[in-house]
């Protein structure tokens, strides 16, 4: 992961954020995003304004290779606990982009005072992931089942997974 950063994305973003975020949501595998997501709706999505923050990691030649956003999990009295999605572009798998992305996220949250992040729906069958998170300290605290309708695996659960900060 050599030469990558990892920024707030900008608007200006959005031109490298969404063929990644097309891609993800086309495969079907891991996102419950509807099929036909188009561009102006994926950026209502993907682009958290504050308290959430999105971010984008990018290589030495500008090149975004993937992207988190995170914020508080629930609104009110529940805004103690955040939470994150993330995607990588394939050119950015298996070269530690999640992972940067993953402790980036989970130190934001610490410096920002949250006490827990919560992912809410962690596809089961999405195991580098599950391994990711579970090497940062998450913990699988429940699992919906056959919550998911993946397009090769058919019905397989959503996992909820939990990361106490305030310990």
């Amino acid at each position: 992961m050599s030469g990558t950063i990892i920024r707030e994305a900008t608007d200006a973003d959005w031109s490298q954020i969404w063929p990644i975020v097309r891609d993800v949501v086309a495969a079907g595998d891991t996102y419950a995003y509807p099929a036909d997501l188009d561009s102006e709706s994926a950026g209502g999505l993907w682009l958290e304004r504050p308290p959430g923050q999105t971010v984008v990691a990018v290589d030495d030649d500008g090149t975004v290779l993937g992207t988190a956003k995170m914020g508080p999990n629930r609104p009110g009295p529940g805004d103690h606990v955040g939470t994150a999605s993330f995607m990588v572009a394939q050119a950015g798998r298996e070269r530690g982009v999640g992972r940067a992305l993953g402790e980036y996220v989970v130190q934001w949250h610490r410096e920002n005072g949250y006490r827990a992040i919560q992912f809410n729906a962690v596809v089961e069958s999405n195991t580098a992931a599950v391994r990711l998170w579970k090497s940062l300290g998450f913990e699988v605290i429940g699992t919906v089942p056959e919550a998911f309708r993946h397009p090769r695996d058919g019905y397989v659960g959503l996992h909820v997974m939990h990361l106490r900060l305030d310990a």
